[in-house]
């Protein structure tokens, strides 16, 4: 089985905004889908923004005009207050939306995917298109949807997809285990450098929690560490009789 894809897993039908769609429809967008955020596009439905709760929140949350002199210089010097402060006053969506918009294409992989919501700590990715047109949306649940897959599932393609069809082994020449997700792979391969083929592929796999490896192997085809240390000490000593 190859890596699903994002595209399988996104919702097509997305709930957006534009531009100029005004703060209180956005609010009542959210509410009417019960959704926590949307994508704000273009007219060729090109991703220009995502507006989440958090953007919204912000508006509501605007020091009063009359706040004290701190208070204001302390929002001219640091530059993400004085994005909020633009972000509170603003009554289109154009305005409140969080830019450049993280997205994602539909033929990513579910780990590509689950790896740019980590890093951006977002909890939704617009999906896009081959010329970037929104094509729908995927959230961290529909994410999750891989590690509902059975340990049967998940261990037959161990045993198809890595040791049959990568490393040309025959069925069951090396034990996968799967409990709860956890694969541990037990057994003899015929050089050190499958090793790292086998254990990567099996965690590439929809499904898999973590991969524990036991594997051993019988020739050591590593390349030698180079001797670049000890010539460097020879080096120094020489060099110090100078």
């Amino acid at each position: 089985m190859k890596p699903t894809r994002t595209g399988a897993l996104m919702v097509g039908d997305v709930v957006t905004a534009r531009c100029d769609t005004p703060f209180k429809e956005v609010v009542r967008l959210l509410e009417e889908h019960r959704i926590s955020g949307l994508p704000v596009i273009d007219e060729d439905r090109k991703v220009i923004g995502v507006i989440s709760e958090t953007d919204l929140v912000l508006r509501q949350a605007r020091e009063p005009e009359t706040a004290g002199v701190r208070g204001r210089c302390r929002r001219l010097l640091s530059a993400r207050a004085r994005r909020a402060a633009t972000k509170s006053r603003a009554t289109t969506a154009g305005g409140v939306m969080s830019r450049p918009a993280v997205t994602v294409c539909a033929d990513a992989t579910v780990t590509e995917a689950a790896r740019l919501m980590t890093e951006h700590r977002v909890k939704r990715l617009p999906v896009v298109d081959e010329a970037g047109a929104l094509v729908g949306i995927v959230t961290r649940r529909d994410l999750l949807q891989v590690f509902l897959r059975t340990d049967d599932e998940i261990q037959r393609d161990v045993q198809q997809e890595v040791f049959v069809n990568t490393l040309w082994l025959a069925p069951y020449a090396v034990e996968a285990a799967v409990r709860n997700g956890v694969v541990t792979l037990t057994g003899q391969l015929e050089r050190r450098s499958e090793i790292p083929i086998a254990v990567g592929g099996t965690r590439r796999l929809d499904g898999v929690v973590d991969v524990v490896d036991h594997l051993s192997y019988r020739i050591d085809d590593k390349p030698p560490q180079p001797t670049g240390l000890a010539v460097h000490g020879v080096a120094d000593d020489w060099l110090r009789k100078l």
